[in-house]
């Protein structure tokens, strides 16, 4: 029997309902869903990499094909060592699309054996990035309804223990 695996990779600081949406579609495409978390040193994250683990963790537990990992490198590396044959993406607006074509052109080149999926989120989430969160959440403003209430909490107790703002 074959099984069809997919990766679902992303930075989810914080993980949204609009990656939750492609989470619960991706697990109905694929037999074996891995959200995986990139460790980008480079980036100023918002939070950890354990911290957004756990967070897709809790969020994704009604899935039992889901698991979530941790990757750096290489896309294309990881998807090979998990057995993935394919590559979940989401795509929000024309800009993310253009952006994602040359990621999936350059994934292919380095390992023709790995397709990419794109996917739209559900309407009400087209215009939800992590980064707006985080923006609208620094300034105040409601993030209710945009990311799950876990989210929510942590954000909470996160600005509750701090003095300075967030990071962007």
């Amino acid at each position: 029997m074959h099984t069809v695996t997919a990766i679902y990779p992303g930075s989810f600081d914080p993980v949204t309902n609009g990656h939750l949406d492609l989470v619960a579609r991706g697990a109905k495409l694929f037999d074996r869903l891995i959200v995986s978390v990139l460790r980008n040193s480079a980036k100023n994250p918002l939070f950890s990499v354990a911290e957004r683990v756990e967070m897709l963790r809790e969020g994704t537990a009604a899935f039992p094909n889901v698991e979530v990992a941790t990757f750096e490198g290489l896309l294309v590396d990881f998807a090979r060592a998990q057995g993935a044959h394919a590559v979940l993406r989401g795509i929000r607006a024309i800009s993310d699309y253009e952006y994602e074509l040359q990621m999936a052109h350059m994934n292919r080149r380095l390992n023709p054996e790995v397709e990419t999926i794109f996917l739209m989120p559900d309407a009400q989430y087209s215009y939800v990035s992590s980064r707006l969160v985080k923006e609208v959440f620094r300034v105040g403003g409601s993030v209710e309804g945009l990311v799950p209430q876990l989210v929510i909490d942590r954000l909470g107790r996160r600005a509750a223990r701090s003095e300075t703002p967030m990071p962007p």
